[in-house]
């Protein structure tokens, strides 16, 4: 490297001789290198915006290089700061200086802070990248001739590229050189293609951007350093010719997690998958609890969803896929072999370098699962513990002056236990030192070594309402809605608001963020509050006031053990132990009784009695058909049943506090019965009962009922009459088979977004579905009774998804009845759907598909949908796809938000009239009878159309419509215009329209030109030239069109056609790729075996590379070659014409210069331009 260079590789990372790494602070999570006249203003724009979107963040340079400039030290700071580099290899990357240099940064940061690196071929292989030949080679021996006299530099630069071109990338080679996106009349390439390729990066990056997210640490990580070294040398990291098991343990609350989290963040970047699986223990007793953990563990080091079903087949899948890759895989909070043997049950599972961390309270595991290396977690020394708890009680790391001894006091007391620290500190936050001296004489009764009690110093300093709302957490309802749990409280007169905000500061609680709020607390303290109640009552089951073990819970039960002391109970029973002989009479002496969850136990038969001071009834397998008859669940907040035998709930339920009611696999329930009294319910969810048949008309009058589900209830046919939910937000009917009728909706009900009537046999909706004002999602799929769509869906101003698919009766009764809508004039419907967030187009997909406009005349049924929808300010994408229709209907010109428009394999489709003037892309590919495309014919005359914003039209298969626009004599302003640098199509035509103004002639004594193959490597390069006179003036411009007729010999297959212009003038260059990678995607219109075929290729570049004002004679150069597969095609001739926005301008400003010149020199003349 040249010493003017203005950095040094490495410079800026400094070598460290610490045994352990620290955490890279990342600033970006993504850097993009990439050439910017190839990619700049298309590929790289558009994935830097889908990357932004997905809440990526990603840097970008704001720049080109100028001539003679280096890269600058802010670049390379922006590439040591990221996460990953994404290298975009195109065509001219290497004949940049300032992408060389970027990409030697790159490189160095992927050997010393284990960059994650990620080439993309854009357009050129790797093969070319790594041997710098081809195209990718002609812009790096540019270069090198620049700089010959730098040997070292020059050598650095081709090991990088042959470096990144043997890393695993992606290729994009989808699209040709020409990058045509707007394409007619051709092989319609997708145009799909580059935003597929793009979410394939991101679904590439999304894993690895999320196991490099730092996890949370400790707020105060008082003494994590000096542990984490000790385990980082147990670890081994730097020898890759082992696998290694580390253990980690000690008791609860010493920080285990903690340091893992640390240790994960520091060393995860250098493997090549990473899984932190937390919380095994808990969740491995869940049903199918290891079987979710398997799935996670291969998802965060794959980044796929494998979708494991069977724990057994899990081994085997984590065993395959992981054996041959370097992982880091942390297991927290082991305490049962079984979970070990499922997860990572021997180290020959996964590939060398591979680290295995475990963390667990049971030694014995740790010796059982043959460890390498075992850490046992120490508490922190008189120093650490101190520092520790002066941050939380005075948010300094020393004690206040007058503090001191009582603060030495307290770490002494906590024994240097982490969580101890941390609740002490926080509850003596802000006290006097009269407080902390009472508080002190109140810990000396407390043994030290007995950490139970030292926590339980901070629950024995709550107010009662407190203490029950611990209690209530630690047994019931840790990891639930925080608002759920706040309801119940507040119904039991624990003044939630005030307690829950005293338990979060007490550091009891906390509360977790995800889409909704949860309730959490650590495990310690959990056991504590079990403990409390165990203590009170250690012998006597019947005097505690929570059960949660399973023998006690069996022992209450079968022996008639119950009282009124006891609260709440939550049966978990073992698996394979599951029944209870319930005693007669168990629940008529719980009279106290607020919590009752049964997760899995079967009882013998129902109770007799339940306590109407029941908040919370949750009960697996109900055993009988009827509640207590005495059971009026006032009091109720929360009340499920699943897999339970309940047939009606009984007249005298009455459950006026009711939030949440749900029944799940309720085989025998009939009914849901009158819910008047439930004024408060929120949530009404009824999944698989499979019987029921009636919803009472009260559930229609709920104020404020949020979410009403009926799903799959396959024989209810009666809902109520009319619907008055102002609150609710989602209606799901979804495959209610036997539904017919639909409510009248009685009021506004602006806050419905949702309506699911997926599968159900409604006949109609009424007229009143207007009264959903806010609905945004109306899902009618397979609704196959469906008569109608009402005119009133046009009142639905919030609209944004519409999906009729399936509805196979709604043509056929308007057929029946000859019938039409007579509608209102369309110019007084404005915006009629529109999004209800922000104003923007909101409906994108209408889904009508064949099965729902099927018909046998060449009547089109649509008419009324078309009038009913045609001044939709929403409707975005719509889809008419194998519809027997002869005419589309002109009123779709009023559709003036649509831009996709699908007709596909319309067969009988014969004429296209109008289009929408904001259409961007149309399709008909497959509609063999068309003919007419009358839209299309208006607007070809040249530079009058309205519809600028059309890209594409998909004409394959469409042979008819193909003669009819290439027979036409004069330019085709379609086939001419441009939306990017340059586009390209493909023809199945026999020859050039006369308006192609210049030719080249290939054909001479009845020989056409072969065109070479790509493997082989002609001596000398094939050119065909043709000269444009000038002069031509840029901004009069439009482009030049390139045409070329192409004939196959042998058509039995072909895979590619490939090929580059260049257009020359004033010494200035315009290369223009022509068919890079583009498919002849419709081969099929060639036909097989020996006879022959021509094809006509069509290609557009509007010359914008060009600076110059004034353009002298244009050379067009055409390199043709070809990559085959049977196929061998011929060239016969090439043809060009310079298009201008208006020709006659043009040709008048021609004369008038030419007039102006006469009599100049030739250098005044020159100067004048």
């Amino acid at each position: 490297m040249t010493s003017s260079m203005a950095f040094q590789l490495g410079a800026s990372f400094s070598s460290s001789s610490s045994s352990s790494p620290s955490i890279h602070p990342w600033n970006h999570d993504v850097f993009l290198s990439f050439r910017g006249k190839d990619v700049r203003h298309k590929f790289i724009s558009h994935l830097n915006r889908a990357l932004r979107q997905s809440g990526i963040k990603t840097y970008m340079d704001g720049v080109d290089l100028e001539r003679g400039e280096q890269i600058s030290s802010d670049l390379f700071k922006a590439i040591e700061d990221s996460q990953i580099s994404i290298i975009v290899c195109s065509k001219n990357y290497a004949e940049s200086r300032w992408c060389l240099d970027e990409l030697l940064k790159i490189i160095e940061c992927k050997k010393i802070i284990k960059q994650i690196v990620l080439p993309i071929f854009y357009k050129v292989k790797p093969s070319e990248v790594r041997e710098q030949k081809g195209r990718f080679g002609e812009g790096f021996t540019k270069l090198e001739k620049k700089i010959k006299n730098d040997i070292k530099l020059l050598e650095s630069w081709k090991e990088a590229l042959e470096e990144i071109a043997n890393l695993s990338g992606l290729e994009y080679l989808a699209i040709g050189d020409a990058e045509l996106e707007f394409i007619v009349f051709l092989f319609f390439i997708d145009r799909d293609d580059e935003s597929e390729f793009i979410q394939k990066i991101i679904l590439w990056m999304n894993p690895k951007i999320v196991n490099r997210t730092p996890l949370s640490v400790a707020k105060h990580p008082v003494g994590i350093e000096s542990r984490i070294r000790d385990i980082y040398q147990r670890l081994s990291i730097k020898r890759n010719d082992i696998i290694r098991m580390v253990g980690i343990f000690g008791t609860g609350g010493i920080g285990k997690t903690t340091i893992s989290n640390d240790i994960y963040n520091q060393i995860s970047s250098q493997f090549e998958g990473s899984c932190f699986l937390r919380n095994i223990r808990e969740t491995s007793k869940q049903a199918g609890g290891l079987i979710q953990l398997q799935n996670t563990l291969l998802f965060e080091i794959l980044g796929t969803k494998l979708d494991i079903n069977d724990v057994d087949r899990g081994v085997g899948v984590i065993w395959h896929r992981l054996q041959s890759k370097k992982i880091l895989l942390i297991l927290d909070d082991v305490d049962d072999m079984v979970q070990l043997e499922k997860l990572a049950g021997n180290r020959a599972w996964f590939g060398l370098g591979s680290r295995v961390i475990i963390t667990t309270r049971d030694q014995h595991i740790l010796d059982n699962s043959k460890v390498d290396s075992k850490y046992e977690v120490m508490t922190l020394d008189d120093t650490e513990a101190l520092q520790l708890f002066s941050l939380y009680a005075f948010e300094e790391k020393e004690p206040l002056k007058d503090y001191v001894d009582l603060s030495k006091q307290v770490t002494k007391y906590a024994q240097g236990l982490p969580l101890a620290l941390t609740v002490l500190g926080s509850d003596l936050k802000g006290q006097s030192i009269h407080q902390w001296k009472s508080a002190l004489d109140k810990y000396k009764n407390i043994p030290n070594r007995n950490i139970q009690r030292v926590l339980q110093i901070s629950y024995d300093s709550l107010e009662d309402s407190e203490k029950d709302m611990f209690l209530d957490i630690a047994f019931f309802f840790k990891g639930k809605p925080l608002a759920n749990v706040m309801k119940i409280f507040d119904s039991c007169g624990f003044f939630p608001i005030h307690g829950i905000q005293r338990l979060i500061d007490m550091c009891l609680i906390t509360i977790k963020r995800d889409n909704d709020e949860y309730v959490w607390m650590h495990d310690l303290l959990q056991y504590m509050g079990q403990e409390i109640v165990r203590e009170k009552s250690s012998k006597d089951l019947s005097k505690r006031s929570r059960l949660w073990f399973h023998e006690d819970v069996r022992q209450v039960f079968e022996e008639d053990m119950g009282s009124n002391q006891i609260e709440g109970i939550i049966v978990d029973l073992p698996e394979g132990d599951e029944k209870i002989s319930l005693h007669p009479e168990a629940f008529r002496h719980m009279k106290s009784l607020r919590v009752f969850i049964n997760h899995n136990a079967r009882f013998s038969h129902g109770p007799n009695y339940l306590s109407d001071k029941l908040r919370v009834l949750n009960w697996y397998n109900y055993p009988f058909p009827y509640l207590p008859h005495n059971f009026q669940g006032k009091n109720l907040i929360v009340f499920k049943m699943r897999d339970s035998i309940i047939k009606k709930l009984g007249d005298g339920f009455k459950p006026k506090n009711l939030t949440i009611m749900a029944f799940k696999f309720c085989s025998h329930l009939t009914e849901i019965p009158d819910l008047s009294s439930t004024s408060n319910l929120k949530k009404l969810t009824v999944k698989s009962c499979h019987r029921l048949v009636k919803v009472h008309n009260s559930v229609g009058f709920l104020e404020k009922l949020f979410n009403l589900t009926f799903q799959r209830c396959s024989k209810l046919r009666i809902l109520p009459r009319s619907l008055k939910l102002r609150s609710l937000h989602m209606l799901n009917l979804n495959d209610c088979s036997s539904l017919r009728d639909f409510p009248e909706i009685e009021c506004k009900m602006e806050s419905l977004r949702i309506l699911v009537l997926y599968g159900t046999a409604v006949e109609e909706l009424p007229l009143s579905i207007g009264n959903l004002v806010g609905l945004q999602y109306l899902q009618l799929l397979n609704c196959k009774n469906l008569m109608r769509l009402p005119i009133a869906l046009i009142q639905l101003q919030h609209l944004g998804l519409l999906f009729v698919g399936g509805c196979t009766n709604i043509v056929k009764k308007m057929r029946d009845e000859g019938q039409s809508l007579d509608l209102p004039n369309n110019s007084t419907m404005e915006d009629n759907i529109s999004n209800s967030s922000n104003g923007s187009t909101a409906l994108q997909v209408s889904n009508l598909q064949s099965s729902c406009f099927h018909s046998e005349s060449n009547f089109f049924p649509l008419y009324s949908f078309f009038t009913m929808f045609n001044s939709s300010a929403s409707l975005g994408m719509l889809d008419l796809s194998k519809i027997e229709i002869v005419s589309l209907p002109t009123s779709i010109k009023e559709f003036v938000k649509l831009t996709i428009l699908y007709l596909r394999d319309c067969e009988k489709l014969e004429e296209i009239l109008e289009l929408p003037p904001n259409i961007i892309e149309v399709n008909v590919k497959g509609c063999k009878s068309l003919e007419r495309f009358g839209e299309v014919s208006k607007i070809l005359k040249f530079n009058g159309s309205h519809i600028r914003s059309l890209r594409s039209i998909d004409l394959r298969g469409c042979d008819k419509m193909h003669l009819n626009i290439w027979n036409d004599k004069v330019q085709n302003p379609l086939l001419c215009k441009g939306l990017y640098d340059y586009d390209a199509t493909l023809l199945r035509e026999n020859h050039i329209p006369d308006w192609f103004s210049y030719v080249h002639e290939f054909l001479k004594d009845n020989e056409m030109v072969k065109v070479p193959s790509a493997d082989v490597r002609p001596r000398k390069k094939k050119r065909w030239v043709i000269d444009i006179e000038g002069p031509h003036y840029l901004e009069e411009i439009s482009g030049i069109v390139l045409s070329i007729v192409i004939f196959f010999k042998d058509t039995s297959s072909c895979e590619r056609i490939i090929g580059d212009a260049k257009i020359t003038s004033n010494g200035s260059n315009h290369v223009c790729l022509i068919q890079e990678g583009v498919r002849l995607v419709n081969i099929d219109w060639f036909k097989k075996g020996n006879t022959t075929e021509y094809a006509v290729w069509v290609g557009y570049s509007n010359l914008q590379s060009f600076e110059l004002k004034v353009l002298d004679n244009l050379r067009v150069q055409f390199y043709p070659n070809h990559r085959h597969a049977g196929m061998v095609p011929f060239y016969e001739s090439y043809r060009a014409k310079v298009v201008y926005k208006n020709e006659r301008r043009a040709n008048k400003k021609r004369k008038i210069d030419e007039a102006n010149d006469v009599g100049k020199t030739p250098d005044q003349q020159q100067f004048n331009k």
